[in-house]
């Protein structure tokens, strides 16, 4: 089971997305800034190290939103299994645009973007 950190990111009725490069797993796909858990780093650790390096955004953990496993089917290969650690988090103020990919959307427009399976619960959520 890979233990996958996410943070997302709201900012004025805004979530912080970006598309995941067409060569990756589940390429093409929206996704939340996040990434691996290292080795003696706690899962809300991994969070913002993630976001900081994918988003040059600096941001806070608010509270763990929830765990989600799920398992990923990719023909020709073993089965992806991931543990997904959700942190709702906030940015830190005055800070410049994202970093390409990256870019703000309106939770009332989440339903627009095409994201992984395991990001439907979260996504019910901020769509509410």
């Amino acid at each position: 089971m890979l233990p996958i950190a996410i943070a997302v990111v709201e900012h004025d009725g805004q979530v912080l997305i970006g598309r995941r490069a067409n060569d990756t797993t589940l390429g093409g796909l929206w996704e939340f800034p996040g990434g691996k858990i290292r080795d003696g780093e706690s899962p809300a650790e991994a969070a913002v190290r993630e976001c900081q390096e994918e988003t040059g955004l600096t941001v806070e953990v608010v509270s763990l939103d929830s765990t989600v496993e799920h398992q990923y089917d990719r023909p020709g290969q073993e089965p992806l299994c991931v543990r997904l650690h959700f942190f709702r988090c906030r940015r830190e103020q005055n800070q410049l645009a994202p970093l390409a990919p990256f870019r703000w959307v309106s939770c009332s427009e989440l339903a627009s973007y095409e994201f992984p399976a395991a990001n439907q619960a979260i996504l019910a959520a901020l769509m509410r």
